[in-house]
């Protein structure tokens, strides 16, 4: 029989043979203790996030017209203007789908029997057509003239000012078509 090898180890004897023994001292922490407090724990590093770190091209310092329309485009007005835009011309195409797929277009309801001239279709169509650009262009600016408000004020960037402007605009619009109602 082998004799008995000793390692050198201070905290770990092992003997060969039938039996192995292991002893370890009660004061020395696990090792995933160790990673677990250098990874998530009071020992972590905070690492400065640097793009060209990252893989991301380094960008230049702005300049000062570039902080100025940036500044620009955040502001309610222009978003506001560009909600209107977009509304007007998504209203519009909207209008003219739904106008072509309506049978009723360019009927006139004197005479129902008689064939629309294209002209008259068109012209509805474009009616039509003008009436949605308008009220979606008008919900628009209002939807997102008042989110941008209510961001502005609240000092956060979240969903909650989307529902409340949503509230809000719906609101607007409820009353303006009980107010109608009413007369």
């Amino acid at each position: 029989m082998a004799a008995p090898a000793k390692s050198t180890d201070a905290s770990i004897s092992v003997t060969t043979g039938q039996s192995a023994t292991v002893s370890v001292a009660e004061n020395v922490p696990l090792q995933y203790s160790l990673i677990l407090d250098h990874l998530i724990g009071d020992k972590r590093q905070i690492k400065d996030l640097n793009p060209t770190v990252m893989g991301a091209l380094p960008s230049p310092q702005k300049t000062k017209e570039q902080k100025m329309i940036e500044s620009g485009m955040e502001s309610c007005a222009f978003k506001s203007l560009i909600a209107c835009v977009g509304g007007f011309v998504l209203g519009g195409a909207f209008g003219v789908f739904t106008a072509g797929i309506d049978s009723n277009v360019g009927i006139d309801p004197k005479d129902p029997l008689r064939t629309p001239t294209a002209r008259e279709v068109l012209r509805d169509m474009g009616q039509r057509g003008m009436s949605y650009a308008k009220n979606f262009a008008i919900v628009g600016a209002m939807f997102s003239c008042t989110e941008c408000l209510i961001e502005s004020h609240r000092g956060k960037s979240d969903w909650k000012n989307a529902v409340y402007s949503g509230c809000i605009t719906g609101g607007a619009i409820g009353f303006r078509v009980s107010s109608f109602i009413s007369k």
